[in-house]
């Protein structure tokens, strides 16, 4: 057993989240994240072996922190409830985690990786956000809008994690960055969601992560 917690945000998951818990093995602790009135989504999961926390906050930033903060295990890893990250990439990060590195960020963009859910918009506003990250912030990953990370706990917690919505994304490597953790990206393949829609709104939340990567660059470490 991986001395790894599983943080997965959900909400309105009640289709997607029984199946993605069901592919998952007993190698890790699982945290779901998730608002006191998603009824359905916790009357779904309610036989599973795995920690409620109810997020006291709001947004998908927020329920990640309060996750990352409630978790002891040595690593934790950010885990999609609608069934779009493959389980058994858990075991290769895990690898290179233990090699010394601090973050392991799952990256689309690589040899060996792909998506099953990538649009024309996301793909180019992914790969202008990506720039900006390795240009400003030198942060040498390949997709910093993908959140399937691995991290060393102790880590995340001690870097002052503000985001309560999905500029969450950027925040994480950046301040990692800031704070000498070493980075690398690993290749990933992002499935097509099980049911549901997507939460992102790519014009508004790119409005924000824009303007939180311009507050970033002219914050003190």
């Amino acid at each position: 057993m991986y001395d790894l917690t599983l943080i997965i945000p959900a909400k309105n998951e009640k289709e997607s989240l029984p199946k993605v818990l069901t592919e998952l093995d007993n190698k890790y602790k699982i945290k779901v994240v998730l608002k006191e009135n998603d009824y359905e989504t916790i009357e779904a999961i309610k036989n599973f072996n795995i920690e409620v926390i109810k997020q006291s906050g709001e947004g998908f930033g927020n329920a990640l922190i309060e996750g990352i903060n409630a978790t002891d295990t040595k690593y934790f890893s950010i885990f999609n409830a609608d069934g779009s990250f493959e389980p058994k990439e858990l075991d290769f990060m895990m690898e290179k985690i233990e090699e010394g590195y601090d973050f392991i960020f799952g990256s689309r963009y690589m040899k060996n990786s792909g998506s099953e859910d990538d649009t024309i918009i996301t793909y180019v506003g992914n790969k202008i956000f990506t720039l900006l990250g390795n240009i400003f912030f030198n942060l040498k990953i390949s997709d910093i809008l993908y959140t399937f990370v691995i991290g060393k706990t102790n880590r995340a917690q001690k870097l002052n994690l503000i985001s309560s919505d999905f500029s969450f994304c950027v925040e994480l490597p950046i301040k990692a960055k800031r704070h000498n953790n070493k980075l690398i990206s690993t290749p990933s393949f992002e499935r097509k969601r099980i049911a549901g829609e997507k939460k992102v709104n790519a014009f508004k939340d790119g409005l924000m992560i824009l303007i939180k990567m311009i507050k970033l660059f002219f914050q003190n470490k």
